[in-house]
């Protein structure tokens, strides 16, 4: 079997958010006020990996069931892709997102904290409450399968909704997910760290929309490009490049419920972390706002680069933000 293919389709470099994404989270939960382990073991450093690999092949599988219902539109924007030149059926495809699915949710029913985790059979039968990372898991997986498939919704089709449905995947519940691996999630500062990235995935998002204008128009696709055109999409979306970043300097300073802030990582890494993220985005904001025209004619324009990165600089940024306080 040719793996190639296989390997295209995953987009291998959409992996890496999602993984690091689950690894800051747990580091932060780890790192925070609210961790009740005593001592890091090899069991937690296992419980992490596992998690961070499942994120990141959910990942894959939501690429590849995006690409079996978007053939068509990819036979305008991207004819270069196996499904499109026939190197992968369709139905191939979707039976590979299946199983690459079914291996990304099924360990994560594992991943249970003390006092449940003291042998396999604990593991399988703790209380429902127990298992809370793995229903944060199942609701990324739902919110990737509700953004491609047309029977349950394809927002995709609906400009905003799409960028939405992706924030929660890949913003809201991917730091909440590494969250719940070490500390509970009852607890306002594991979501208003994953705001932080939904905001920011909210409007980035829309990057890879401007190549892809032609054929989302055919497809029916209403991505903000398609109905707004390049220039003023553009200046929709240039807020999410800079504000998001704001939230942490702020959260520093905003009282939790009950006692101390929201945020209790080093609040000076949390200003300096914002400041290279809001220096980043007004590189990419010029970059966009110059030529925004530039970016319905570049497949991965440096910006859809830049903002990848961007995001991974903040997830390993924000990890160490709370593991040196």
């Amino acid at each position: 079997m040719n793996v190639r293919p296989w390997i295209s389709m995953a987009r291998p470099f959409t992996l890496v958010p999602p993984f690091l994404g689950i690894l800051s989270g747990a580091a932060c939960a780890w790192a925070s006020a609210h961790n009740p382990h005593a001592a890091f073991t090899w069991a937690l450093f296992w419980q992490a990996a596992i998690a961070a690999c499942c994120a990141a092949l959910m990942n894959a599988a939501s690429n590849f069931i995006n690409q079996v219902y978007d053939v068509e539109i990819d036979r305008v924007n991207k004819p270069h892709r196996p499904l499109v030149r026939g190197v992968v059926a369709p139905d191939q495809a979707a039976w590979g997102a299946a199983m690459v699915y079914f291996a990304s949710i099924v360990p994560i029913w594992f991943l249970v904290p003390p006092p449940h985790d003291a042998d396999f059979l604990a593991r399988i039968f703790a209380p429902l409450r127990a298992h809370v990372c793995f229903w944060i898991y199942l609701g990324m997986l739902l919110c990737t399968l509700v953004y491609s498939v047309p029977k349950l919704g394809r927002t995709k089709r609906f400009g905003v909704w799409a960028n939405v449905t992706i924030a929660v995947a890949r913003g809201e519940l991917v730091q909440a997910g590494g969250w719940a691996l070490f500390a509970p999630v009852a607890l306002v500062e594991p979501w208003y760290l994953g705001s932080v990235f939904f905001f920011y995935i909210l409007g980035t998002a829309s990057t890879k929309d401007f190549s892809d204008v032609e054929g989302d128009r055919i497809g029916g696709c209403r991505t903000l490009p398609v109905v707004y055109g390049p220039a003023k999409a553009a200046r929709m979306i240039s807020p999410a490049f800079v504000m998001p970043w704001l939230m942490f300097p702020l959260g520093t300073c905003l009282p939790a419920p009950g006692d101390g802030r929201i945020l209790s990582g080093s609040p000076a890494l949390l200003v300096l972390l914002a400041a290279v993220l809001i220096l980043c985005g007004v590189y990419a904001l010029r970059m966009i706002l110059r030529h925004p025209h530039e970016l319905a004619s570049v497949e991965n324009h440096p910006s859809w680069m830049l903002m990848y990165a961007t995001m991974i600089i903040a997830q390993v940024g924000l990890g160490l933000a709370y593991l040196l306080r």
